[in-house]
């Protein structure tokens, strides 16, 4: 065979598997960059910001500002004690943040990073954080007293407390005035009203146990929740329904959806996977792709101008010996490997 021949011949096996993949429907997501950004403490959620082209994220007592072109370290927010989430008001150029071991929420200048108010939020133990534009509130999910706090974004204030009816985890917002809230102790969605600041219905996650991340398609109307028995929820808002349970990996707490590709998202730090979902046919979803990311990776947040994924973890050594105060001591992180992991969909 000539030799421009047998190159083309090892060139196509090479590509095969790609090829079968595309055939198959395989929308082809892998990690693009994994890059150690160090710093101190644990983690939780991570946010977008789409102007800045940045990624906020929770590191326990201070916020990390990753910039997202060159995945560096480009500022910090210090002093949000206990920080779980963070949310962007989009309007004003504000953030907030819920912190979760003085029930507070800090607020800072997007832009310079500068905190310019708090707000005592009165709920116990904020953890997720959600700005609706139709009330011009943010929300924290208190998961401590089963309550959302209403802060209304310009005054820097609270609005008022709402009474959920169970244990908050993660929530979502439409974009018109209804704030969807996954319960974790009751495996059910509570519905609140963002104008009345209200519960107006609960609904089952049939099949879900003990749901936490959140995801919501806009355009038909779909919930994602993610759950502790390795299912994802997709359920209808109109009607409450579960439409579908979906396999995902093992020790989720966070969710996505990208409005470009219609594709939903599980990241399972437990075995270290991003599960990929896809309506396969009308009413039907399913698991299309998983990505392997790292143990520990259990938080996302997508970019919507592009589809990527980004989510973190870090380095474990061995845990500390088990104290009085502390019988279960979480294993500790080794020094300068926290890492953000890039997932990129096919041709980015």
């Amino acid at each position: 065979m000539h030799r421009t021949s047998k190159l083309a011949l090892a060139l196509l096996l090479a590509a095969a598997p790609a090829l079968r993949a595309q055939a198959a429907g395989d929308p082809g997501y892998h990690v693009t960059r994994s890059v150690a950004v160090g710093g101190d403490g644990g983690w939780d959620y991570l946010t977008v910001d789409t102007a800045g082209n940045r990624l906020f994220l929770s590191r326990g007592t201070h916020v990390m500002v990753v910039d997202l072109a060159r995945l560096a370290v480009v500022g910090d927010v210090p002093g949000t004690t206990g920080v779980h989430g963070i949310t962007l008001d989009g309007a004003d150029g504000r953030a907030f943040t819920s912190n979760g071991r003085d029930s507070t929420s800090t607020v800072f200048d997007v832009r310079t990073l500068a905190t310019v108010g708090t707000v005592h939020l009165g709920g116990r133990n904020p953890d997720a954080i959600v700005y609706d534009r139709a009330s011009g509130r943010a929300f924290t999910m208190n998961a401590g007293s089963g309550t959302a706090t209403a802060v209304d974004a310009r005054g820097m204030s609270v609005a008022g407390t709402i009474p959920l009816g169970g244990r908050p985890e993660f929530a979502v917002v439409d974009g018109r005035g209804t704030l969807y809230v996954n319960l974790e102790d009751s495996s059910a969605i509570a519905v609140v009203d963002t104008r009345a600041m209200r519960v107006v219905r609960h609904f089952a996650l049939t099949g879900c146990e003990a749901p936490s991340g959140l995801a919501f398609d806009a355009a038909d109307g779909r919930l994602f929740s993610v759950c502790e028995n390795k299912v994802m929820a997709v359920s209808d808002a109109a009607t409450g329904r579960v439409i579908a349970t979906v396999p995902i990996g093992e020790g989720t707490d966070g969710a996505g959806y990208d409005e470009r590709s219609r594709t939903a998202f599980s990241s399972n730090g437990g075995d270290g996977t991003l599960t990929v979902v896809r309506e396969t046919s009308p009413g039907h979803y399913a698991a299309v792709q998983t990505v392997p990311t790292r143990r520990g990776a259990r938080t996302m947040a997508v970019d919507p101008r592009n589809g990527r994924v980004y989510t973190v973890s870090a380095e474990f050594g061995p845990a500390p010996a088990p104290t009085t105060e502390n019988p279960r001591p979480r294993r500790t992180i080794v020094p300068g490997s926290f890492t953000v992991i890039e997932v990129s969909p096919a041709g980015a």
